[in-house]
Formats: structure tokens, C-alpha cells, sequence
């Protein structure tokens, strides 16, 4: 396949997707770009380094698809879960919690979902109910995407900063600040905790029940939930698997609001369970309830090392950082809040030269290498984001040949 592609193939592309052109890809939805570049792949026969969708590059963990399998055979299929979810998973959930964040959230305030997406939905309906003269999210950014469009969808007003400039110092210790402001405005905080553990800097990450645990604002607010997701830890994306962790404080909490809005006492977390979840899915399958229970009880137990089987995705991005470095491409958010170069794992950033995120998209997409612009996750700063969990290790030739043309072709000239 020669590169770059055929323009006019590549527009006709993006003008069937609802875009008037390439020159529109910056703003386009990461399942638009994912959607566009397929279609690309399928009419000019070849095969793009993918970086745009966070989909695992590893197999479903075989704990988990055992179990599944297993519930299954033994008829779960034929009954309703509870909405609640099965005791095994929720016990196994409060344990894993104890396991890896260090923190105790008894298994009465967890509860399965939908995947973090569902669960991140249902908790922003709910907040969003629990006073009326509060009507607006804050987003930490960059993020992921699509949450800031749930929040558009249920009407809640939208704001955010880029904690690329608020590291360190400037915000003090993280997430204790966040801790400390929700404690002194009585503001709740989700935290999505989807690559738990993935900070692969540290060896000694992961190891259950010892420090260091995955940081979390749960240690220095009651006023949090926690969604924790199987798609990236256990590679389980494709079965929508995850719980939301309510600390007991706020679980057990009663608002008036929500008293008069469904004519119950108003508890947080039965409000949450029988008037949002219910409404939304009426529970989480089956199946997978227990295969969630099974890979937490295993990790819990210290018989799967879920943090040193992830571990490729970061000796993955360093190999995909060093091509990028090779032919002036660098990383967007590179430090740390301690002054370390940013760790290397399920995501990166990246840019070329001086350009911004939206001249990189509109011309990276034909030379066969997708990912998302860095705008589109409410960054302030330039570039893309790219992910390097669907990259395989047999393309890596295939990126630093593409690459090397696209520098050929847009290097300054002397």
C-alpha cells in the first residue's frame, strides 16, 4: 500500500460519516473516527495502525470466562439478576477494594453496572438531583470524552480545568485538595478508576493488601464514589462489566430532594440502586456478575496478577514513543506532578512538531495511523491521544514506516 492514501477516497469517507471533509476529523466523536477509519480500510484495502478506541490488547482473563461459562450451564440465563447485584460479587468487590485501594466500602454500598459508562451516567442523574440550585459538573481534564456528552444529555452544565497545569504544587497534594474541597463544600466526587494500578514506574505496585495502594480520593473525603471497570484490568470490555463503590457515609445519607422527587426516605444509595439503576437497565447480566466475582476474588486472593499482566501496554507505549520521537513527533503531557517524565501506559499523548491537534488529525489519516484529537477530551493543550493497548507488536515496523513518510512529506524545508 502506498502512502498517503487517496484523498479523495479518504473525504468520500468522512463525508458519508455526516463530516464535510478530513478537515472536520478534529471534532469528530472517537466511534465517528473508529467508524471512518474501518470503512477507509475496507475501500482502499489496507490496514491502519489503530490508536483511537481504548479497546484491550490482551485476552479476557479466563478466571472471569470460566465462571461466566459456568454460571450459564447451571441456568442463570432463565432468571432476572438481582438489581443489587449477586451477593458473590458484591462481597467479592468490597474485598478486592480493601485489596488494591486500601479503603473499606462494605458490600451493601456496591452495586453492579453497565460498564463504568452506565455507571457514570446513572450517578451524574442522580447528583444532579440532590439540589436544586446546583446544576453544574467539573470535569478534570484531559478526559474521556464521552462522559461530558452524558452530562449534556441529562442537562447538567459543564465545566473543567487542564490538570496538565495544575500539577504539583499549584493544586498541593491532589487528591487530598479534592478531598479537602468536597469535605468543606460538601461536593461529591466520582472517580473513574478504569487502569487501576497502571502506573508501571513503581514494581511494587498491585501487590494486594500492601502499599502502595492505587492512590485514591477515598482516602480523605466520605463524600466519593468509585467506579471500577473489568475492561482494562481483566480485559473484559466487550461484556460491560463494572460497580459502583459508594462510601458508606454518603451511601447511607438522606436528601430531602430526593424524598420529595420519589416520594421515598431519600437515602443516596437506594435511590441510586431502585429509582436510577432500575429505570436505566433493570440490573446487569447475569453472567457476568459472576465473572466479575471470580476475577476479584482471584486477584483479592493473590492467585492473578492483573498489574503485571497489563504491564505490556506500557513497554507498548515506550516502543510506540520512541518511533514517534525518531520522526519529530513528541509527547503533549509529558511530566508529572513530582517533575518525572509522565509513565508509559494504556494512553499517551503526542504531536508533531508545533502543529496542532487538528492539523495532525486531518493529515495522519492518510498515511494509515488513527487517533483522536486531544480537543475532543477537553484539553487545553495541542495534539492527539493515542492508545497503545490495540497496537500490536507486528504493526510497530508498519508505524515507524508511515511515520517516516508523513516527516518526509511535512518536515520543514530548508
Amino acid at each position: 500500500m502506498n502512502y498517503p492514501l487517496d484523498k479523495n477516497l479518504v473525504d468520500n469517507v468522512c463525508g458519508a460519516f455526516g463530516l464535510m471533509d478530513a478537515h472536520e476529523l478534529g471534532n469528530a466523536t472517537i466511534r465517528q473516527v473508529v467508524g471512518i477509519v474501518r470503512e477507509i480500510e475496507r475501500r482502499a484495502d489496507c490496514e491502519y495502525v489503530h490508536m483511537e478506541l481504548g479497546n484491550p490488547g490482551l485476552p479476557a482473563e479466563q478466571v472471569g470466562v470460566k465462571a461466566q461459562i459456568q454460571a450459564l450451564r447451571n441456568g442463570c440465563a432463565n432468571k432476572y439478576p438481582l438489581i443489587t447485584g449477586i451477593p458473590e460479587l458484591t462481597q467479592a468487590a468490597s474485598e478486592f477494594i480493601k485489596a488494591f485501594l486500601g479503603i473499606n466500602i462494605p458490600e451493601e454500598c456496591i452495586v453492579p453496572s453497565v460498564g463504568s459508562m452506565q455507571g457514570c451516567y446513572a450517578l451524574d442523574t442522580l447528583i444532579s438531583q440532590l439540589r436544586p440550585d446546583r446544576d453544574t459538573i467539573l470535569f478534570l481534564d484531559p478526559c474521556f470524552p464521552v462522559q461530558k456528552q452524558q452530562s449534556k444529555v441529562i442537562g447538567l452544565k459543564v465545566d473543567s480545568i487542564d490538570i496538565g497545569d495544575y500539577r504539583g504544587e499549584k493544586l498541593r497534594d491532589e487528591l487530598r485538595t479534592l478531598g479537602q474541597l468536597a469535605n468543606r463544600y460538601d461536593t461529591i466526587v466520582i472517580e473513574d478508576i478504569a487502569y487501576m494500578n497502571m502506573d508501571f514506574r513503581d514494581p511494587n505496585r498491585g501487590k494486594p493488601y500492601c502499599a502502595p495502594f492505587q492512590p485514591t480520593v477515598g482516602r480523605y473525603t466520605m463524600n466519593a464514589v468509585h467506579l471500577i471497570s473489568c475492561s482494562k484490568i481483566f480485559s473484559y470490555a466487550g461484556e460491560r462489566a463494572a460497580v459502583i463503590a459508594v462510601n458508606p457515609d454518603l451511601a447511607h445519607r438522606h436528601f430531602h430532594a430526593l424524598t420529595m422527587r420519589y416520594n421515598s426516605d431519600g437515602q443516596f444509595m437506594r435511590t441510586l440502586v431502585y429509582q436510577i439503576l432500575y429505570a436505566i437497565s433493570s440490573g446487569v447480566s447475569h453472567s457476568v456478575q459472576y465473572a466479575m466475582a471470580a476475577m476479584m476474588k482471584a486477584a483479592a486472593e493473590g492467585k492473578i496478577d492483573f498489574v503485571k499482566n497489563t504491564h505490556v501496554y506500557g513497554d507498548r507505549a515506550h516502543r510506540i514513543k520512541q518511533i514517534m520521537e525518531k520522526h519529530h513527533f513528541h509527547v503533549v503531557y509529558d511530566m508529572d506532578a513530582d517533575d518525572r517524565p509522565v509513565g508509559d501506559g494504556f494512553f499517551f499523548t503526542f504531536t508533531y512538531r508545533n502543529w496542532t491537534g487538528e492539523q495532525l488529525i486531518n493529515k495522519l489519516i492518510y498515511y494509515g495511523v488513527s487517533a483522536i484529537s486531544l480537543i475532543a477530551t477537553g484539553a487545553k493543550r495541542e495534539g492527539m491521544r493515542g492508545c497503545s493497548a490495540s497496537v500490536r507488536d507486528d504493526q510497530l515496523e508498519a508505524l515507524d514506516e508511515r511515520l517516516a513518510i508523513f516527516d518526509r512529506d511535512f518536515a520543514p524545508k530548508e
